[in-house]
């Protein structure tokens, strides 16, 4: 009764005076009126509720734009400035990349190959152009190295090996595993830095048994394989600094599990129309 009182005449009645009438104390009453409906405050509660879900999913990495975008996929609208104003209020951020160490060996004379890309990584078709990259691990019993192929059309690691080394084979199985995953279909042009085990007799021969043309970066030069120096940077920023590998089959688990169940599967690509590669994928065959 006292609570139905001032509801029917809070406005014209001073909060003190009113609870000194009906002997009850004022933080009952702002403890009361918090809890009323508050339509406005239910749905910017529930927003956050999913903001925080998303920037969880994403394993910390996405800021607002694409968390504004995984909101509109979900069917919620919303204005970006309002995805934006939540996160900063709540502090809600996405990791920072920070530099890596380069693994590149140029120094050799081994052949060098033509840069046939020359920074254009725009393809229409699958498997025209896959570019590669290697880089490396820290574990408590020491480096693991990995190497991934990346098909331009869809931004999507096709193939991906791990060693303790830095020898042909790591390509080379990365390579093959490309190839089956793509149904034997190998791409018009390989891409890669200078390194040494791009420029081996072992990937050279296994690309021309394929009938590809393979294309080097020029000299010095990080822009010439951006698609693969962004992948390894994400990697790096959303994996690799969040966490201390034990031992070399933990990390390799957690490198599968970041490339096969989020950055090909969930993960949202500007490029792609924040689609993530296999959503990609998936939409490009059902429009052709």
């Amino acid at each position: 009764m006292k609570y139905a009182f001032i509801q029917c005449h809070e406005g014209h009645y001073p909060v003190q005076a009113m609870c000194k009438a009906l002997d009850c104390a004022r933080s009952g009453y702002y403890k009361w009126q918090q809890s009323r409906v508050n339509p406005r405050r239910d749905e910017r509660r529930k927003l956050l509720t999913k903001i925080k879900d998303i920037h969880e999913s994403s394993r910390g990495s996405y800021g607002s734009p694409r968390i504004h975008k995984e909101l509109e996929k979900q069917g919620i609208r919303c204005n970006h400035k309002t995805v934006e104003k939540a996160m900063k209020e709540n502090k809600i951020c996405s990791k920072r990349k920070r530099k890596f160490k380069v693994t590149t060996d140029s120094k050799h004379n081994l052949p060098v190959a033509e840069n046939l890309l020359d920074q254009d990584f725009k393809t229409v078709e699958p498997n025209t152009v896959w570019v590669s990259d290697i880089s490396y691990l820290r574990t408590d019993e020491g480096w693991l190295y990995l190497a991934v192929f990346i098909d331009l059309f869809s931004r999507k690691v096709v193939g991906w090996s791990m060693s303790p080394r830095m020898p042909a084979e790591l390509i080379v199985n990365a390579f093959r595993m490309a190839l089956f995953r793509q149904g034997r279909k190998a791409p018009i042009i390989v891409h890669s830095d200078r390194g040494s085990q791009y420029a081996s007799d072992l990937f050279r021969t296994e690309l021309a048994s394929y009938g590809c043309h393979q294309s080097m970066s020029k000299k010095g030069d990080c822009f010439d394989n951006a698609v693969a120096e962004s992948f390894f940077g994400a990697l790096k920023t959303e994996l690799v600094y969040q966490e201390k590998f034990r031992t070399k089959e933990e990390a390799r688990l957690k490198v599968f599990d970041y490339i096969e169940t989020f950055y090909n599967a969930k993960r949202l690509h500007s490029y792609l129309g924040y689609l993530s590669p296999n959503e990609f994928e998936h939409k490009m065959v059902q429009v052709s």
